[in-house]
């Protein structure tokens, strides 16, 4: 079995996860600002999600001799080890959980503030909680200073939110072809807008989005989508410290002799769980859907194969991010590990790249959008810089 044994090594491993955990967002944002029922692309999304880990197990997770003290994946599978295994599992329904209602969030509050929020939530709670299950192997001089400056840019982001929702309410407020029942919740018409492409930024660009996309948002209850955004936020903040305890058993639950789930088999327990619940929700919402999307079926799913490919890649770029971020965790503390929530940084850059988020904003926007990445980049670097190395 494959073990991170340096500083160095777990740093490259949570800048790989930060990189690929800020980019999955994105790709799922594709798709649904494309027209693809969020129903259909998460079952795509958590069958690759799950693949990734039955990768990683498989091949760094046997790889070397299996010892009693730190045995491979598949020996380790039929140890007496429950307790760790639910840790596991109870860390994947609240990571699920909280994917889950993000990619509704995304529609309603955006790519970026999403992922700001929920991530100063993970950092406020979850990092706390892992620097004392670590038995503070990390800095506390430096790792709490880092959380600080990501509260900063929480706030900085929250700015950049609202500093840009004024500026298209006032592009729309000034647009000839703004609907008139905007302001009631309902569906933009498309009949009085130019069929042609609208540039990026403009009050036509807004409107002719809103007619593509599969979840209707101009209009709608903002406080609905901010307790979205909270509710995954919290969910965040608890996957990782129930990561922490089911490879370390702080609390002692293991039998004498039994050793700690090593850090693959955890990880095929908890994406297992996600993989459940992730499958079983989607399907009862494709039955039953959610704020006003259309019913679907099982069927129509199976059918469905435009834009599969990208929602495929998703779940594999999130499944490589998430066990990246455990195995360097799992060497330089969890603690630090949680510098991964600086994926708002990627997150806004493939917003701006991809989807022409800020385009035609007000000076005002771009500055604090400009603060808001150089805080981003200040916390992530002082996050990294607390790690230190779990004693054997």
């Amino acid at each position: 079995m494959y073990l991170v044994q340096d500083k160095g090594g777990a740093i490259a491993l949570m800048l790989a996860a930060l990189l690929f955990l800020g980019t999955w967002p994105a790709v799922l944002t594709l798709l649904e600002r494309r027209g693809r029922l969020p129903q259909h692309t998460y079952l795509d999304y958590s069958i690759t999600n799950l693949l990734a880990a039955v990768i990683i197990a498989l091949t760094l997770g046997q790889i070397g001799d299996s010892t009693p003290e730190m045995p491979n994946f598949i020996t380790q599978l039929g140890q007496d080890n429950w307790p760790s295994t639910l840790f596991a599992m109870a860390g994947g329904i609240v990571l699920s959980l909280g994917n889950l209602s993000t990619q509704y969030a995304w529609a309603y509050v955006g790519l970026s503030v999403t992922e700001v929020i929920s991530s100063s939530i993970t950092v406020v709670i979850g990092t706390t909680l892992n620097y004392f299950l670590d038995d503070r192997i990390n800095r506390a001089e430096i790792l709490f200073p880092g959380a600080a400056c990501f509260l900063v840019a929480v706030c900085l982001g929250s700015a950049v939110h609202s500093s840009n929702a004024a500026d298209n309410t006032k592009k729309l407020s000034g647009s000839s072809n703004e609907p008139r029942d905007l302001e009631d919740g309902g569906l933009v018409s498309g009949s009085n807008i130019n069929s042609e492409k609208a540039k990026v930024g403009t009050a036509e660009f807004l409107i002719q989005l809103e007619n593509k996309r599969s979840i209707k948002v101009i209009g709608s209850n903002t406080f609905l989508g901010l307790s979205i955004v909270f509710f995954a936020g919290i969910c965040f903040s608890l996957f990782s410290p129930a990561f922490n305890l089911a490879t370390n058993d702080q609390w002692h639950t293991l039998n004498q002799g039994v050793p700690h789930l090593v850090v693959y088999t955890a990880f095929f327990y908890f994406s297992s769980s996600c993989f459940i619940v992730g499958i079983g929700l989607n399907i009862y919402f494709l039955y039953k859907p959610v704020l006003g999307l259309p019913r679907s079926s099982f069927t129509a799913y199976l059918k469905d194969w435009k834009g599969r490919h990208w929602a495929l890649l998703a779940g594999l770029l999130c499944g490589f991010g998430n066990g990246f971020q455990f195995m360097g965790g799992q060497a330089a503390g969890y603690a630090a590990a949680d510098s991964v929530q600086a994926l708002p940084l990627v997150s806004t850059f493939w917003g701006i790249v991809l989807f022409g988020e800020y385009r035609r904003s007000s000076r005002r926007t771009y500055v604090l959008l400009v603060s808001m990445l150089f805080m981003f980049v200040v916390a992530v670097g002082v996050l990294m810089a607390s790690s230190g190395h779990r004693k054997s």
